[in-house]
């Protein structure tokens, strides 16, 4: 059976086009707790160079069968790249176990896992790059803001 041994998803937000940290009046409790997350990354780590990766989830698939041997992680956390944005230099992510199907896990294995996250993050980052989706991503932005900017901060409903 061909596949990949560890799928990885996640949204990727480049910490350089936030340009506000304000929280809305009417945000979410959990909108607001992401809008803290993001401006507490952008302290520690800067805007440049590096980017906000959220609703990550890392699964593993330790046999052929999904209802046996999957151990699923969520992660969100921190990418930093070199200058010119071609690799990825350093991670610094949050990593919980999420889910599995895996009766003979144990804690032990559960940390590995845990830490084996951030490698394979840090391996697919680079794969994102070399994908084109970041640059896709950064394209999307400008487009936008600079659609904002030309109506005055305006662009539209359910954007």
């Amino acid at each position: 059976m061909a596949g990949q041994w560890v799928e990885i998803e996640f949204d990727c937000l480049p910490l350089r086009s936030v340009t506000r940290l304000d929280v809305p009046i009417d945000a979410s409790p959990v909108y607001e707790q992401f809008v803290l997350r993001v401006k507490e990354a952008m302290a520690k780590h800067g805007s440049h160079n590096t980017y906000y990766l959220h609703r990550g989830r890392c699964t593993y698939h330790l046999t052929n069968d999904p209802g046996c041997g999957r151990v699923s992680f969520e992660f969100e956390g921190t990418v930093m790249t070199g200058e010119n944005d071609q690799a990825t230099k350093a991670i610094d992510v949050s990593v919980k176990l999420d889910d599995e199907t895996c009766g003979w896990l144990s804690a032990p294995v559960v940390g590995f896992l845990s830490e084996s996250v951030q490698h394979a993050v840090l391996v697919e980052f680079d794969r994102y790059i070399a994908a084109g989706d970041l640059a896709q991503t950064e394209a999307r932005i400008k487009a936008i803001q600079a659609q904002s900017d030309s109506t005055d901060g305006f662009v539209g409903m359910y954007l």
